[in-house]
């Protein structure tokens, strides 16, 4: 098999968080296990192109990453306790307890989401880290310069070595104080994934399929935990119309999609789920966001949906989140339910002109208005404030079909 630049990136993207968990838990080190990737990658772009990607490419780099890593501990002569078992290639020693659950990745991902870090750092130091995000990518996610973004993640790091914070799953009477953050940056980590900040792959399945993986893993910690099980019929919910969302290069839009190509087994499983959460009757955020994707799921045709319950989620959600992107997306329903003009009221009064979502709601409903010049120049905002090929694509051609 004959594999370019091209088929070694995409490789390298799939595994990186793998990759970097197990180098992480092998070495103990963020900072060796990265460069020790980087150096695999290097290597991979050398040899791959001519000789094909290998029938196991994440065995291929998680070998050669630890041998440069090795090579790296050797040079700088670290001969710590920590970084010895490094120098062989079966160490029947007892490891470290790292928790209840044995899992590189979601280890790595409560490291990430450590209560020292502050909460924007546990988001963007997850995206690196696990999702493989470059910092570039990262910075136009958070809407700050890549420098910027740069310092954090590097304070992040120091952080996390300085405070000596523990490679390992919680003890469970520690997970529900630490569930709040972890769930927030696995939902960030699946949106990512869905909608790509960057210029490339407009969808980015391994991203969603690793924050449902581990949400999965997560549930089995605590299967008791409403919220969890909330999130997970989110993502599920979510993931079912991933096929259904991107035709011809162009994001389609959710009352536009050909409800054949959802999953339906992955549907059935979010129904479960909410239903599930139903019972337990202690409703939160990622619940009633479930709830109201089983909503639109559950109608055979985009008409059929029931605007008045999807409405009636939201209001519930804005007592326990109030915040300015709830009340945007309610306001989208509002606009199927009680029209354009309605709803545009209430976006307008919304502290969102720098949130890409925030135009194309706007341009939407002016559109419906026939507000022709105002909603050009909405969709005009909006496609400047997303950089995924897939978005502006369908913005641009409904920007053109203005008259």
């Amino acid at each position: 098999m004959q594999g370019g630049t091209a088929a070694v990136e995409r490789v390298f993207r799939e595994e990186y968080g793998r990759l970097i968990a197990s180098l992480v838990r092998r070495f103990g080190d963020i900072d060796i296990a990265e460069e020790a990737a980087g150096e695999a990658l290097v290597a991979a772009l050398e040899k791959w192109p001519e000789s094909g990607v290998p029938p196991n490419p994440g065995g291929w780099l998680t070998t050669t990453a630890g041998n440069r890593a090795i090579d790296r501990i050797r040079r700088e002569k670290l001969r710590d306790a920590k970084h010895q078992a490094a120098f062989m290639s079966h160490d029947d020693t007892p490891h470290e307890h790292t928790g209840p659950v044995e899992d590189d990745r979601l280890r790595l991902l409560f490291t990430c989401c450590h209560p020292a870090l502050a909460p924007e750092a546990r988001i963007a130091l997850t995206l690196r880290l696990l999702g493989g995000l470059t910092v570039a990518e990262i910075a136009e996610a958070f809407l700050v310069p890549e420098t910027t973004m740069a310092q954090r993640i590097t304070r992040a790091k120091k952080k996390i070595a300085a405070a000596k914070v523990p490679y390992r799953v919680p003890k469970a009477a520690d997970l529900p104080e630490r569930l709040g953050g972890l769930l927030a940056v696995l939902f960030l980590v699946f949106n990512e994934g869905y909608l790509a900040t960057g210029d490339g792959d407009p969808v980015r399945a391994e991203l969603t399929g690793e924050a449902i993986r581990l949400t999965r893993v997560l549930r089995q910690l605590l299967p008791e935990e409403p919220e969890v099980a909330g999130l997970l019929g989110l993502l599920v919910l979510t993931e079912a119309r991933r096929e259904a969302r991107v035709r011809n290069g162009q994001l389609v839009p959710l009352g536009e999609q050909d409800r054949a190509g959802w999953d339906r087994a992955l549907i059935a499983e979010g129904h479960d789920l909410v239903r599930e959460c139903l019972a337990i009757n202690r409703p939160g955020r990622y619940q009633i966001l479930a709830a109201i994707n089983a909503v639109h799921t559950d109608a055979p045709t985009a008409s059929d949906t029931d605007w008045s319950q999807v409405v009636a989620l939201y209001d519930q959600l804005t007592r326990l989140d109030p915040s300015p992107i709830v009340a945007l997306n309610r306001a989208v329903a509002v606009a199927e339910l009680d029209g354009p003009e309605v709803a545009l009221t209430l976006v307008d009064r919304l502290p969102l002109t720098g949130y890409h979502a925030w135009h194309v709601a706007r341009a939407d409903m002016l559109r419906r208005l026939g507000r022709t010049a105002e909603a050009k120049e909405s969709y005009d905002a909006a496609i400047a404030a997303t950089q995924n090929s897939a978005e502006r694509a369908y913005l641009s051609r409904k920007r053109g079909e203005l008259v």
